[in-house]
């Protein structure tokens, strides 16, 4: 009888195995009906034990003078105690030799992305598609005009001056990567490697564009931010008629934070959700009032390299009237298996390689049309 409950419990914990198995699979049907098995075993272990219970209670009880304390423990009947319970006394799931090997692990195989914000500088510039590798914009330079003369009757008329021009240059530079991928783990992974990496790649080409961009800003000279009116004197005065409407303030999340915090002289905050729109913000700066785009810190980090001071980026201006972005080549993606990069070769060791190239320049289009502001932020020392 002893041993007919062992092999019962090994059943039992075996059929539990593959009912968890069954049900990660997602196979409910089989699942169920492995259930229904289960219950037909714990049935049947159920009244074996009890059976042999009662056979021990009536042992117990023929015995002299009550029990003997020296009799040896039903190691069987313990081992059923203890498994019915969950093996709390002795077999653990915490322990592997004690049972944890019996667990089945939640792993799942499926790619779980976590929450972050990305953002494309690329739409707040001036895109143009161009088919050759290098080439010129004219434009007509911004110079004073002064009007005509005045003569008198029979006067000579004097010269008046004419219009000038300028040439932008673009030259288109390539930006490339690749990736190396085995090829056993795209066949044998449950998760779809090849769009994940896609969109892996897809999301560097946006980083490598971002970088192009910031750079250029960054080659025009640095403006000092210190207060809301800086932000006025860049729109009303540096940016002028010309520009002041069209303008916005582009920052990160530290500058959003700093915006975030300027009160009027009524304790009034001056960031507000735009009335056209309130997913989006707007500067309540005197008589003007300018949109804010906001770009993660990872997109457009603040500089932090001296040490107790953080530079955040404020941008303020057109940039669509300000940068130019050629793109020669929007990023494509070939895959090869027998190709050679490096020091890998695809075919010799089963890889799969992908590769991605996309080829671009980035120009300042009018450096009047933007400020390249700086807010210093030094942290209080005690």
């Amino acid at each position: 009888m002893n041993k007919k409950l062992l092999e019962l419990l090994d059943k039992i914990n075996n059929k539990k195995v593959e009912v968890r198995s069954l049900v990660d699979q997602g196979k409910i049907e089989e699942a169920k009906a492995a259930k229904d098995e289960l219950k037909k075993l714990q049935d049947e272990f159920d009244i074996l034990k009890d059976i042999d219970d009662t056979a021990v209670t009536n042992l117990e009880n023929n015995t002299n003078k009550g029990v003997n304390f020296n009799q040896k423990k039903d190691s069987v009947k313990e081992f059923a105690d203890a498994a019915r319970k969950g093996f709390r006394n002795s077999m653990n799931e915490g322990t592997a030799a004690d049972g944890g090997y019996t667990v089945p692990e939640d792993i799942q195989t499926r790619i779980n992305e976590r929450r972050t914000a990305k953002t494309s500088l690329i739409d707040l510039v001036d895109v143009e598609n161009v088919t050759t590798n290098k080439g010129s914009r004219t434009f007509k330079k911004r110079t004073q005009q002064t009007g005509f003369t005045k003569i008198g009757e029979g006067g000579k008329l004097s010269a008046g001056s004419t219009p000038q021009f300028e040439r932008m240059s673009y030259e288109i530079a390539k930006y490339a990567g690749y990736f190396p991928v085995t090829n056993e783990l795209l066949e044998d992974s449950d998760a779809n490697i090849t769009d994940t990496l896609v969109t892996w790649i897809g999301d560097e080409s946006r980083v490598t564009r971002n970088k192009i961009i910031l750079g250029v800003i960054d080659q025009k000279a640095k403006t000092t931010i210190k207060s809301l009116d800086d932000i006025k004197e860049a729109l009303n005065v540096t940016l002028g008629q010309a520009f002041k409407q069209t303008s916005c303030i582009v920052t990160n999340d530290d500058g959003l934070q700093w915006l975030d915090t300027l009160k009027n002289d009524r304790g009034e905050y001056l960031l507000q959700p735009s009335p056209a729109d309130p997913m989006k913000m707007v500067l309540c700066a005197g008589a003007t009032t300018v949109p804010v785009k906001v770009i993660p810190n990872d997109d457009m980090p603040s500089d932090t390299t001296t040490k107790g001071t953080t530079k955040i980026p404020v941008i303020i201006g057109d940039l669509k009237e300000g940068i130019k972005f050629f793109d020669r080549k929007r990023l494509t993606l070939i895959t090869s298996n027998i190709a050679v990069a490096g020091e890998l070769n695809a075919f010799e060791e089963d890889l799969t390689l992908f590769r991605a190239i996309e080829r671009e320049d980035c120009k300042t289009k009018d450096d009047a049309a933007f400020v390249n502001g700086v807010l210093t932020i030094t942290e209080a020392t005690e």
